[in-house]
């Protein structure tokens, strides 16, 4: 269970990150949309699990790879916006969230 402290921060954690993500795919990925569908946050607020939704032509694989590659970018970027705010910035996991694929399947299922 997720303390008040924990939602807020994984909130801020979220919406930053997204617009990061926003600002990077326009350098870097163009042609690919990233979303950062969850954030969850350690109780002792060192680790963030960011879940991300890929979208696109080209493969996914791929895109999450290089975003992995630039981790430590991502990281930095983070800081300078929430570095006011947090005394430490959290080390970023990323993990694709693949539930719309899995409603996608359901509903192929149920259509059939």
């Amino acid at each position: 269970m997720e303390s008040t402290r924990q939602q807020k921060i994984a909130r801020l954690l979220q919406k930053d990150l997204s617009e990061i993500f926003q600002l990077m795919t326009r350098e870097h990925w163009q042609g690919f949309l990233i979303t950062v569908t969850k954030v969850y946050i350690s109780p002792d607020l060192s680790i963030a699990k960011v879940y991300l939704s890929l979208f696109g032509s080209g493969d996914r694989e791929t895109i999450f790879k290089a975003v992995s590659r630039s981790k430590k970018e991502i990281r930095h970027q983070l800081a300078l916006r929430v570095g006011k705010q947090m005394r430490v910035i959290p080390e970023l996991m990323f993990y694709v969230d693949d539930s719309l694929d899995y409603i996608e399947n359901i509903d192929n299922l149920l259509k059939s």
